[in-house]
């Protein structure tokens, strides 16, 4: 990995910050992607989440129409997709419309998690039965949508997903576990670890990935990258401040709590000694710091888990301060802006 220059990308959730509106938070999704588009980022991901008063993204097939009219350059993908929520020809035939809009810079990531509580992903999908094989079967199924070569044995044989469009978009699985590496080495399809979900395991998770790993149609050699929280600053107080936060943040989301939150909420807040257990264990999930110390432990993650792209996910108070963010990362590792 050490000769590869790294690629950055970004995992955008549109998150709302606290005294802001959702309408902003889509706003903000908006103006990063060209943002980091011009800043010489590899792809831009955007998620799925329900149910939840902290982040606007609940359908990234409509938000990337919007982005891929904005952008010209910059790969455009979900980050994903949570496919259990959904029916296979419906997703092949969204992201055929985006392969339309955008040809040969669309990229499907998908995920198992519903992305939501199990009430709320029964209701988006009365008939998710939450089942292994289920989405075994539909990465089949989308497979044989996006190239058209259904079983002429199956129900499926004379259905087509429209429109009809020669590329087709880059699949890649999403997991914070190596259960799905493995499908996605069987499909022949990308690989994305959730380091920002779960700090252990990833480096195993993706060298497996890569022993297994079979060609397909679309991907002929093993494609790997991996996803953490991130904030970059040359203000040692703002570093401090948000590592605050996101501590607050993560035990607020395990207690099943979840607002929007300011360090002024959380910075006479005292911490029982199980508490600050798990700030040490979540803080594996985050890298923040300064310039210096930031691109030493990415280099250093991207070496243990041999990749040569990370995305990053940053999320903060003030909106100037997470383009700082990603402004200093491009810097630091010498992207291509655009002419």
């Amino acid at each position: 990995m050490s000769s590869k220059k790294l690629r950055l990308s970004v995992l955008d959730q549109s998150p709302i910050r606290k005294g802001a509106t959702a309408i902003q938070a889509v706003q903000e999704t908006i103006q990063l992607a060209k943002f980091t588009e011009q800043l010489g980022y590899t792809r831009f991901w955007v998620a799925e989440h329900h149910n939840t008063g902290i982040l606007a993204g609940s359908s990234p097939d409509v938000l990337l129409a919007h982005l891929a009219a904005h952008t010209s350059t910059i790969r455009l993908g979900s980050g994903g997709v949570m496919l259990p929520n959904h029916s296979a020809l419906k997703v092949a035939e969204s992201f055929r419309m985006l392969e339309a809009l955008a040809p040969g810079r669309i990229d499907l990531g998908m995920g198992r998690a519903p992305g939501t509580d199990r009430v709320t992903a029964s209701i988006l999908n009365p008939s998710n039965q939450f089942r292994e094989q289920d989405f075994v079967e539909q990465l089949a199924d989308l497979q044989n949508y996006f190239h058209d070569t259904a079983d002429p044995g199956t129900i499926h044989r004379s259905i087509r997903a429209i429109p009809q469009v020669d590329t087709v978009p880059a699949m890649w699985l999403l997991s914070s576990s190596g259960q799905s590496g493995l499908f996605a080495a069987h499909f022949g399809m990308g690989f994305s670890f959730a380091h920002f979900i779960n700090p252990v395991g990833g480096p195993q998770a993706v060298k497996l990935y890569r022993d297994r790993f079979q060609p397909s149609d679309d991907l002929t050699e093993p494609e790997a990258n991996m996803a953490i929280f991130l904030f970059c600053s040359e203000d040692p107080e703002k570093v401090v401040q948000f590592k605050a936060v996101m501590d607050a943040r993560f035990l607020q989301f395990e207690k099943g709590v979840i607002t929007p939150l300011s360090y002024n909420d959380v910075k006479d807040v005292v911490y029982t000694e199980a508490e600050q257990d798990r700030i040490r264990y979540n803080r594996q999930r985050v890298v923040a710091g300064s310039p210096t110390m930031v691109k030493e432990r990415l280099n250093v993650l991207a070496e243990n888990y041999d990749i040569d792209e990370i995305m990053v996910v940053t999320i903060c108070e003030d909106f100037d301060d997470r383009l700082r963010s990603y402004g200093l990362l491009a810097e630091l590792f010498e992207l291509e802006k655009l002419s």
